[in-house]
Order: structure tokens, then C-alpha cells, then sequence
């Protein structure tokens, strides 16, 4: 027996979204108007199955995906960006999109495996000395201590439970973002940039989960208080008033980079935690940047590429969707089939490419249980 399926507009809004695409591009795709798809997404007409088939191909889904409804979707509150101001709203709607594909992803991967509680203190805070509280709050709350450098902030953030994932076709608009979700998930828009950058983003996001929960981030004032807590967490006052080269003249350019090196931060976030505690006048501060600028470090970096500074790699969403070849014989294909999610959408969320089929069930020597027929 043929199962008969439904399309829910939504479902078909949220594949096409998280690709990015238009009503008018899924429509040539699938040889049908612009209008057309609009009024399946609204519920105003009813898809073939035929359509629904073709729908499900061109946006790397399945049929089972466009005809059931998505338990929760992220929304615009739990979710906060780190890039700019300007950022268009279709990107908004695709990172949201995205985000709600993964986190179910995330939860029919929870199911199947043990993954690290979630583990994130909640400090609300107002002024700055609430986020420099905050910070060394956070360092105590994980154990991290209170003065030394952070080896991993990967490791930080992955053994509080938050997934870690990049999203690297997105918008340079986009630096990072978090969803503060019930298993948080913590995105960044490419794996080419600097570690110092690289560690500060997550920080930022750290930030967000710790002092924003519940509250629409992406104002001057929300992104100044994550920009705050990450300098904060990542170089801490004690330490800052301790190491940091002092100078009533000219700024110590061969100090700096060697708490670069030390600390695992850009110069130029250093050199925000000097003015942030007193340490630079704003003259000095002033002067310190046009001097980046005018050296070509505004966004590239003295010893960016030093061999003591790699880029941290996330471990938590690949170790646990690799382990799933261990849990079951389909492994991650059978997590991808809970969800609904075919190569193309698999791959576009997780950063890794759906694995093969086994021989036997490529071949049609076994074929897999699907309870209902199909």
C-alpha cells in the first residue's frame, strides 16, 4: 500500500528557507509559478504527490519532512547574531530556519546518545561591573580558575553542552551566532578565521547564553555587554591589571603580541580590555587603532598564522554523529531519517556529508523496516 501524504506549508517554508532560495527558484526547480508555491505554503491549494516528491528532491528533505508539523521552531528571541547591523532579513529568516532543522536534529541525536548536560549559569547583569562579575563568576563556575589563560574555549563551551557548528555559505553579516535553546546550539560562519577572533566569537556567544536568557539581543547595548563578558572571560581583570605594558608615551607594540601569543587574543581585543580598565587614555586607545589600521591588522593579525595559534575545532556534533556507526548499522542515516532530512539538507545543517548507504541495503539485499509501508 502507497502511503498518501499532505503537504504542510510550513514544512515546505522552512526547507526553502534554510537553503536561502526563493518562492520563484523552488518553482522553476520543480516547473511550476512563483504563485504557486506561495499558495502550497499558505495552505491555499494542495500538492500533488507528485509535486510533493519533486519538492522534497530539489530541497534535500524528504516527504515525510513537508507533511508533518515541526514540534518548535526557533524564534527571533532565541537567537542572537553577532554581525552587522545591517544584515538583510532573509538571511534572519534562513539562519532561523537552519537552526530549527538542527536543534531537531539535535534532539533525535540526544535520544540515541549520552551528550554533556547542559550547563550554563544564568547571570543577569546591567552595568560593567555586573559583566566583569559575571565573567569571573563563569570562569569559577566551570572550574577554570580565576587568572590563567583558557587552553580551549571550544572545549568551554561543548562541555557545558552547547553544540558547536559552522554554517560556512552564510553571509559575511553574519559572524556567529547562539540559539538558546534547551540544548544550546552555537553557529559560526566560517572556519578560515583567526583563532584569536575565533575564540572571541564564542566567548560572545558564551555571554549571550550566560547574562541574555529570555531577552532580544542584537541592540548596541546587548552586543556591548557580550563584547564586555568575552574580553572579560577570555583575559581577566586581574590578570589584565597585572600583565598589561604600561606607558604614559608610546604603547608597547612587542608586549602586546606577546600576550597575544600568551592569551590567545586578537591585539586589538587586548588592547579594548587596557581601555575597558583604565589602563589606555582614550588618546592611547585612538592612537593603538589607527596604528592597526594603518598596518593592515585591521581584520588580519601579527602572528594570526603562528604555529602556537591553530583554530579550535568542534568536536561534540561530529564525535556523536560519527558514533552513531557504532549504535546502529545505518548510523547517521537512520538519525536523518527520523528527521526527515535527505544528503542535501543533512549535510547543509551538520557541516558533514551524509555517509553511504551499507552495500547490502544500496544493492536491495536488505531493505529497511518502514512501519506504515510506504
Amino acid at each position: 500500500m502507497t502511503t498518501k501524504f499532505d503537504l504542510v506549508g510550513e514544512q515546505l517554508r522552512l526547507a526553502r528557507l534554510a537553503h536561502g532560495r526563493s518562492l520563484e527558484e523552488v518553482g522553476e526547480a520543480v516547473g511550476a509559478t512563483r504563485q504557486f508555491i506561495q499558495q502550497l505554503e499558505t495552505g491555499a491549494k494542495a500538492a500533488s504527490q507528485e509535486m510533493i516528491a519533486a519538492l522534497a528532491d530539489v530541497l534535500g528533505v524528504t516527504r515525510e519532512f513537508l507533511c508533518r508539523v515541526t514540534p518548535s521552531t526557533v524564534r527571533p528571541e532565541q537567537c542572537h547574531f553577532r554581525g552587522q547591523a545591517g544584515r538583510p532579513a532573509s538571511i534572519t529568516s534562513q539562519v532561523l530556519a537552519r537552526g530549527t532543522i538542527l536543534d531537531s536534529l539535535t534532539e533525535a541525536l540526544e535520544r540515541r546518545l549520552g551528550l554533556p548536560a547542559v550547563n550554563f549559569p544564568d547571570i543577569p547583569v546591567h552595568t560593567s561591573e555586573d559583566i566583569e562579575k559575571a565573567a569571573e563568576q563563569a570562569r569559577l563556575f566551570w572550574g577554570l580558575g580565576s587568572n590563567g589563560p583558557i587552553t580551549s574555549m571550544m572545549r568551554v563551551v561543548e562541555n557545558a553542552g552547547a553544540i558547536v557548528t559552522y554554517f560556512g555559505d552564510l553571509s559575511e553579516r553574519v559572524d556567529a551566532f547562539s540559539m538558546d535553546r534547551r540544548r544550546p546550539i552555537i553557529v559560526r560562519s566560517s572556519l578560515k578565521q583567526s583563532l584569536g577572533r575565533q575564540r572571541f566569537d564564542l566567548a560572545h556567544e558564551c555571554g549571550h547564553l550566560i547574562m541574555h536568557r529570555g531577552v532580544q539581543t542584537g541592540d548596541t547595548v546587548t552586543e556591548n555587554q557580550a563584547h564586555r563578558f568575552a574580553g572579560a572571560f577570555l583575559f581577566p581583570r586581574s590578570a589584565v591589571l597585572r600583565e598589561f605594558p604600561r606607558s604614559s608615551r608610546a604603547i608597547d607594540w612587542r608586549a602586546l603580541y606577546a600576550l597575544k601569543l600568551r592569551w590567545k587574543m586578537s591585539v586589538r581585543a587586548i588592547i579594548r580590555r587596557g581601555y575597558d580598565l583604565g589602563i589606555l587614555s582614550p588618546a592611547q586607545y585612538r592612537t593603538a587603532n589607527i596604528h592597526l589600521m594603518k598596518t593592515g591588522q585591521s581584520k588580519v593579525e601579527k602572528y594570526d598564522d603562528d604555529p602556537s595559534m591553530p583554530v579550535e575545532q568542534p568536536e561534540l556534533l561530529v564525535d556523536a554523529l560519527e558514533a552513531m556507526a557504532g549504535v546502529h548499522h545505518l548510523g547517521a542515516r537512520a538519525l536523518a531519517e527520523e528527521t526527515g532530512l535527505s544528503d542535501g539538507m543533512y549535510q547543509l545543517v551538520t557541516g558533514v556529508p551524509l555517509p553511504p548507504l551499507p552495500d547490502a541495503y544500496r544493492d536491495g539485499t536488505v531493505v529497511p523496516f518502514k512501519p506504515g509501508g510506504s
